[in-house]
């Protein structure tokens, strides 16, 4: 899917036409797609065919006068289970002409672009273009992880009282959410500080300073990151045993019931046999005495018990 934005009273605007200081905004394209935008733009087809692989990692690389700068965004993979994150690669293409961008899958940072959402954001300025773009990204991933935070934050109340490995598996998918923010932050990290140094792309004044805050964003998001990957990795281990304890306790009260049971079925089998009961099978309250001498005997057994906490 090819979409073409330009910059009309102060307003990202959707256009079809192939003007210099356009965005062209590539989703997903097919090769018909591909050879359209290299021969309207005169990008080399290589390039741009390079950034359909998912598995591209962040870097930067320049041939002639056009710059290619790959970084990682994060996206919510599975939309029916809670906060499953991952990250993608998203591809810019810098020419003195275009700005292009690729990806193969909707991203949220550039939904808030196309929205108008971020303000000051020209496409003639593609230099601080690519600059917001980055420090919106470093937000958004900051914004995941608090998500994330939350979810943990809920987990821990479940997990006290749970004899299930359910939510330790949601707790592995949770820790694998971080692994993947975790190795794209560091890599974007890579790729800010290349940016920053002045030699990938012209910078000026006002661009360093957003840059700056960009840096500090994405570190922030890596060391949180970090920190929640510590907190799960030590919860899961102190949950599996309270896991373990949890269904220890469930099985302990089941035996102890089952013994404090087994007295009045005992002494009821005793009873239905063949055998004189003298006295007491002509007595009218026999029942209510069998049963009152079961009930005490379980009482006492229950008791016992209780005290050498098995009930």
């Amino acid at each position: 899917m090819i979409k073409i934005y330009k910059t009309d009273e102060q307003m990202i605007k959707p256009t079809k036409n192939y003007e210099p200081n356009t965005w062209i905004d590539l989703v997903n394209p097919d090769i018909k797609e591909i050879n359209e935008v290299s021969s309207k733009t005169n990008i080399p087809l290589n390039l741009l065919e390079k950034l359909l692989d998912t598995e591209e990692l962040p870097r930067i690389e320049t041939e002639g006068d056009i710059t290619l700068i790959v970084i990682d965004v994060p996206y919510i993979y599975d939309h029916k289970t809670k906060n499953k994150y991952s990250t993608l690669p998203l591809g810019f293409i810098l020419s003195k002409e275009y700005l292009i961008t690729i990806s193969t899958k909707n991203t949220e940072v550039l939904d808030e672009i196309k929205n108008n959402k971020i303000k000051t954001l020209f496409t003639y300025k593609k230099t601080r273009f690519i600059i917001q773009v980055l420090l919106r990204n470093a937000n958004l991933y900051i914004k995941y992880l608090n998500i994330i935070n939350k979810e943990i934050e809920a987990k821990e109340k479940i997990l006290i009282k749970s004899t299930s490995n359910k939510e330790l598996i949601s707790l592995m998918n949770i820790q694998k959410s971080l692994v993947y923010f975790t190795t794209s932050l560091n890599a974007n990290d890579i790729i800010l500080d290349k940016l920053s140094k002045g030699n990938i792309i012209e910078l000026y004044d006002e661009d360093l300073d957003l840059l700056e805050d960009a840096m500090i964003e994405n570190r922030q998001g890596i060391e949180t990151a970090n920190i929640f990957r510590e907190i799960i990795g030590s919860m899961t281990d102190t949950y599996a045993t309270i896991i373990s304890n949890n269904l220890n306790e469930v099985m302990k009260f089941l035996a102890g019931i089952t013994i404090v049971f087994s007295i009045p079925t005992m002494i009821a089998s005793f009873m239905g046999m063949n055998v004189s009961l003298g006295s007491l099978a002509n007595n009218p309250y026999s029942f209510i005495i069998i049963v009152s001498i079961s009930f005490i005997f379980a009482l006492i057994i229950a008791l016992i018990l209780k005290k050498r906490d098995m009930l």
